[in-house]
């Protein structure tokens, strides 16, 4: 059960270039550290995809020991963690998420 989880969420990262590992949705998160993060990659204008964590128990479960990483939000870009709200937050403030955001969603385009 648990090797299922690890490998959906390595599909979700690799199948996905800015992705959110969030308790909730952008439109509704349910904590302010996930609402901070959904605001700030939203505000960066690229589209990303986001997993709910309190729908997906086992990847709240497994995601932690996966990233070595123990809190959520999670951002992951082109397969990489970036970080939790803090990080997010600080490279938002810095003009770095949204540079780090932008080439990761042109990759994307590119791609298909």
């Amino acid at each position: 059960m648990e090797q299922d989880t690890i490998e959906r969420i390595k599909e979700q990262i690799t199948q996905n270039n800015i992705l959110l590992y969030m308790k909730g949705s952008p439109k509704l998160p349910s904590c302010g550290f996930s609402s901070q993060a959904s605001q700030a990659l939203m505000s960066c204008g690229e589209k990303f995809a986001f997993v709910d964590i309190l729908q997906n128990p086992d990847i709240r479960a497994e995601l932690p020991k996966y990233a070595q990483w123990p809190t959520f939000p999670q951002l992951w870009v082109e397969g990489e963690l970036v970080g939790g709200c803090d990080i997010i937050m600080e490279m938002y403030q810095k003009g770095e998420l949204q540079e780090l955001i932008k080439e990761a969603a042109a990759k994307v385009d590119s791609e298909e």
